[in-house]
């Protein structure tokens, strides 16, 4: 029993002298915290006073934070990464020898005179002038059929073989007034000797001139009739009857079949010669001061690019009732028959002059994000400067605001520095 009490003595001994040391230890830590509160809240009102604000500083909230927030700031521009040149985005680095292989062409911004321009709406259409619609004038049934859809004919190529018992009948009466013709000259002649030999008296003789005189009235009149409907006079077949091409041109309709039986007012071939078409312009009423005859225009579509220069050859007296406008007319050259007819165009007619004090050539501007802009020569490259576009003629145009007469700017080929903008612009996205 006593070794029991002497063993649990000793364990209370040993477990106070251990708890009195973790409680001197906490209340220690404690008075050098509550110490330092006190410091720093006696401080606090000296370092407020200089700054002169009417606020009251938080505890806490020392003197050189607030400046280093401050710092902090106005560097935030020059923060680690950030290098002044990827502010102006867009920008390409280039070479002269990389200019020189891309064909980038570089002009000086100055001013120019810029040509106002009306734009009307057009349509293009067939030449009416050489526009022929091809009718048999003739009835019967088609024995064969020479030249397709679209295929280039010459003056007087055969485009079809029709066979009419019309065109017989007049081949038939002409052969029988050459016959006539022909007996009737051998009868005058022979009364003529008769006569002059005092063997038959001057009334038959008289009489067989007249008869020759009318036989030759036949004759003629047969032949014309052929020729009215645009059939030879010889032929190896009475009844052939061969449709031509009345002047060179190309096959825009067909409406003829192998067997098919035609009506001599049939329109079977659409023959245009597209050489030269017309450019029908509808005019408002309020432009027609500006729309004269002899006037040069300039015609584009918006299908491609192309464009040409024309004269105004009509200007239409009426006004459309319904439309309030006048029709015009431009004769188109069309050598390479680009200018297809049906095509929907512009027509730009000059309406005046006036000069701008700084221009750019019109293939020099480009579009980024959805606005214009015009690629700057820098010592480096080129660097986009966004600007507002005024008036253009289509050559040249307008800079209201961006751009600075005497500024070189990249004009031919500046699609190829806005293409290696976009390149530069997705690879620092990702």
């Amino acid at each position: 029993m006593n070794n029991k009490q002497n063993t649990l003595g000793r364990l209370r001994d040993g477990l106070g002298r251990k708890q009195l040391i973790a409680i001197a230890a906490v209340l220690a830590l404690g008075a050098v915290g509550a110490a330092s509160i006190l410091r720093m809240g006696a401080g606090a009102p000296d370092t407020a006073e200089p700054h002169g604000h009417g606020h009251e500083e938080a505890p806490g909230h020392a003197d050189d934070e607030h400046h280093g927030e401050a710092k902090g700031a106005k560097g935030h521009g020059d923060a680690p990464g950030h290098d002044h040149e990827s502010e102006e985005e867009g920008a390409v680095a280039m070479t002269a020898e990389q200019i020189k292989a891309a064909g980038i062409s570089i002009d000086t911004a100055a001013a120019a005179t810029i040509r106002s321009t009306l734009q009307l709406p057009g349509e293009i259409a067939f030449n009416e002038d050489r526009t022929a619609h091809v009718v048999p004038r003739v009835g019967g049934v088609v024995e064969s059929v020479a030249v397709s859809l679209g295929q280039q004919v010459v003056k007087g190529q055969v485009l079809a073989v029709i066979s009419s018992p019309s065109v017989s009948d007049q081949r038939a009466e002409f052969q029988n007034a050459q016959k006539r013709l022909q007996l009737a000259r051998t009868t005058y002649e022979r009364e003529k000797q008769l006569f002059e030999q005092r063997i038959s008296p001057q009334q038959d003789v008289l009489q067989a001139e007249q008869a020759l005189r009318e036989m030759e009235i036949a004759l003629a009149n047969a032949r014309q009739k052929l020729q009215a409907i645009g059939a030879s006079p010889d032929s190896s077949a009475l009844n052939r009857f061969e449709l031509r091409a009345p002047f060179n041109g190309i096959v825009v309709e067909k409406h003829i079949a192998l067997g098919e039986q035609v009506r001599e007012d049939t329109s079977v071939f659409t023959i245009s010669d597209l050489s030269a078409v017309w450019a029908q312009i509808s005019v408002p009423a309020r432009d027609l001061a500006l729309v004269r005859v002899g006037e040069s225009v300039t015609i584009r579509t918006t299908a491609f690019e192309q464009s040409a220069v024309g004269k105004v050859a009509y200007v239409g007296a009426l006004i459309g009732e319904q439309t309030r406008s006048a029709q015009a007319r431009v004769v188109v050259a069309n050598p390479k028959n680009a200018w297809r007819p049906g095509l929907f165009v512009n027509v730009e007619v000059a309406s005046g002059e006036s000069s701008a004090p700084v221009t750019v050539a019109a293939d020099a501007v480009q579009t980024m994000e959805g606005k214009p802009v015009v690629f700057v020569r820098t010592s480096g490259g080129f660097a986009p400067a966004p600007v507002a576009l005024g008036r253009s003629d289509g050559k040249r145009v307008e800079i209201t605001s961006g751009l600075q007469a005497g500024a070189r700017y990249a004009t031919s080929g500046s699609f190829v520095i806005k293409s290696e903008a976009g390149k530069a612009s997705a690879s620092h996205e990702h």
